[in-house]
């Protein structure tokens, strides 16, 4: 688990040693950079920032290169980010064919398999990544890769981030947006659309970031850069809904299901360093620590929680904290409690700083201060819950998309006439939007008369279309007049036509956008601020695809989520915490909006503040903010929202780029 940057074309020398030193705090055990060059090709630069985790050794040192002719210059050369959890198996077939291996790490396994099979490795792997290849070979290129041209590729669940450029000068690429903009002729123009969708769904959906010249490289995709331009770029793996699901008796796939479970942790187990896990006393997350436990009978188990300074729920969910205990007892595992006090908000701007874009949401505060804490305990592995709402169900969403039934029989005009009432409450024309039940009830009518599939694209939406654009300016709303929201999830919803159930098709949603463009994006950016790998067992692609046949039925029952992965953790944890109400990863936002937060809403989000950015109407944003005050409107998150922007524009936009050299000749 490392940092990776690079770049193609006619940059400065210096400007690699810059990139790197960006993304430092991924990788404390080491750095290295490699200028390249290829005939007919713009020279290539490739930055690695290390975390030691597999082969602790200088042999596992990158930019890593397997000669093939005389000089390294002949060979390929690799930049890599993440782990390969099947390496071994991969490592004994190659050396069976003849490949000769000088380390223990996956890296080698990495560039041996490329050398092998050319792109095609990528449905070989299993593992978290992202990484380039640069394939100076005069012969054995694949026939789409010209001699000095780069591969890149990203894992198929997107839990490794992989950002790039296409300027005049050529192509960049980095883990972080902060790499890249160390480069000063890249654009730094706000992207409309991205900031019109982040302000709908609190994250921005690939491949948009809120820069209009820097573009997330979507999970699953490859591509192919030659000249400092791509010249392919594809999708290589979509998630399995095919409309088919198992036929087998709930009680055989429950089983079967603590079966994959057990192999994907056991699988990513495999490190030279010591590996601990998050545990929330959650579902998810005391599954991942039972079978943790399961695997290693004997051996001592670190796991992390979080908790309120004065015990408070988070926006209407009990604490987590007395559950997180009880796993821990029962498991035998060593707990480490991480109390989070109200001040921790005010890490705000150090948070947005590491996110790269502006995301409202707390949570990541929730996973930075586990990591500090895993890493002071010299723990820089951990093993997360992540994605097991997102692959079996359990959010609220998922129970109200089954409540749907209930009222879809109605004429659309009475649903369209139930729409317009919700969004009229919602506006501030109602009471009781700081009741939780209330707000749940006003957001699911919100859009009722909606056709089938964007209705279910409105379910990952925090507010109305009504209530966003009478926050903009005339000009920001005239250019965003024709910009839909829902454009890029009904988009992806376009790769699985054969997959007509509702819940199926709203879980790849969750797959593809919310988790990967949310979640593991967020997740990666606070384990890594402070050199902590996170891994997630539970999008093991072996457990993805089992989990894409598993029938809605068993996936969410009435208001009962998950009720599958529930039976099959029964052997394995207490009733009570299998069985608990669903909570979130969050925090008190609501209240911390209106008291610890005041303040700073009112400084950052000042009418000058605003009226400077050119996007917003700051009456519009001082009426919002009031009327969440009073309760006439559910505003919260995007109040933050507006708060995460403005704060990401002044650590990424109002600080000057760096000036050196222009050139790589210099």
């Amino acid at each position: 688990m490392c940092g990776i940057v690079g770049f193609q074309g006619e940059f400065s020398r210096d400007l690699l040693a810059r990139m790197t030193l960006a993304v430092a705090h991924r990788g404390p055990d080491g750095e290295g950079g490699v200028i390249l060059t290829a005939d007919g090709q713009p020279p290539t630069g490739l930055g690695h920032r290390r975390l030691a985790i597999i082969d602790l050794s200088d042999a596992g040192l990158q930019p890593m290169t397997l000669p093939c002719g005389e000089t390294t210059q002949g060979g390929l050369t690799l930049v890599f980010n993440g782990e390969i959890y099947n390496y071994r198996e991969l490592r004994a077939e190659l050396a069976a064919r003849g490949h000769r291996f000088v380390s223990a790490s996956d890296s080698e396994v990495l560039l041996h398999l490329y050398q092998a099979h050319g792109p095609a490795m990528l449905g070989r792997l299993n593992g978290i990544f992202a990484f380039a290849i640069h394939d100076a070979r005069e012969n054995g290129r694949p026939d789409e890769v010209e001699r000095g041209a780069l591969f890149v590729a990203r894992d198929p669940m997107g839990v490794k981030p992989l950002y790039f450029v296409e300027s005049p000068r050529g192509f960049l690429f980095g883990s972080e947006i902060k790499a890249v903009l160390m480069e000063p002729s890249v654009d730094r123009t706000i992207d409309a659309a991205a900031l019109h969708q982040t302000l709908a769904y609190l994250w921005t959906p690939a491949p948009r970031t809120i820069l209009r010249s820097v573009r997330k490289l979507e999970p699953g995709s490859a591509m192919i850069v030659s000249q400092g331009r791509i010249r392919r770029r594809w999708s290589y793996y979509t998630p399995p809904y095919t409309g088919q699901v198992s036929r087998a008796p709930e009680a055989e796939l429950a089983k079967e299901l603590a079966e994959r479970l057990y192999t994907a942790v056991d699988r990513q187990l495999v490190s030279d360093v010591p590996v601990g896990a998050f545990l929330s006393g959650g579902l998810d997350s005391s599954s991942i620590v039972a079978m943790m436990r399961r695997a290693r009978p004997a051996e001592p188990i670190t796991a992390f929680t979080i908790g309120f300074e004065d015990d408070a729920d988070t926006d209407g969910n009990p604490p987590d904290l007395p559950f997180a205990r009880s796993v821990a007892k029962h498991l035998d595992v060593s707990l480490q409690e991480i109390t989070l006090p109200s001040s921790a908000i005010h890490r705000l701007e150090e948070m947005i700083r590491l996110l790269d874009e502006p995301q409202a949401d707390p949570a990541p505060i929730n996973a930075l201060m586990i990591a500090e804490a895993s890493r002071a305990m010299g723990i820089p592995v951990l093993l997360s819950g992540a994605g097991g709402d997102d692959i079996f169900g359990g959010y609220r969403r998922h129970w109200a998309l089954k409540f749907e039934r209930n009222w879809t029989w109605m004429p659309r005009g009475l649903r369209a006439a139930m729409q317009g009432a919700a969004q009229w409450a919602a506006t501030g024309n109602g009471r009781g939007q700081s009741i939780p039940a209330v707000r749940r009830m006003a957001k699911m009518f919100s859009y009722a008369g909606e056709e089938p599939d964007r209705r279910l694209v409105s379910y990952f939406l925090w507010s109305t279309d009504k209530l966003r654009r009478g926050l903009y300016t005339p000009e920001f709303a005239r250019e965003t007049a024709l910009m839909d929201v829902a454009d890029p999830l009904l988009k992806s919803l376009q790769r699985i036509p054969k997959e007509h159930d509702r819940l199926q098709r709203m879980l790849f949603l969750e797959t593809v956008h919310f988790l990967a463009d949310h979640n593991l994006n967020y997740t990666d950016r606070a384990g890594m601020a402070v050199g902590v790998e996170v891994r997630v067992p539970l999008l093991d692609l072996d457990l993805v695809k089992f989990a894409a046949t598993v029938p809605s039925s068993m996936k969410q029952a009435g208001r009962i989520g998950k009720p599958l992965f529930k039976k099959a953790m029964e052997p394995y944890l207490p009733h009570d915490v299998i069985y608990r109400p669903k909570t979130g990863f969050g925090a008190p936002l609501r209240r911390w909006i209106r008291t610890e937060l005041r303040d700073l809403v009112g400084d950052t989000l000042s009418p000058a503040a605003i009226r400077s950015r050119g996007f917003f109407n700051p009456v519009a944003v001082a009426k919002l903010i009031e009327q969440d005050r009073r309760g006439m409107v559910d505003g919260t998150y995007t109040i933050f929202a507006l708060l995460s922007f403005e704060l990401w524009c002044r650590s990424f936009l109002d600080v000057a780029p760096p000036v050196y050299a222009s050139s790589t000749s210099s």
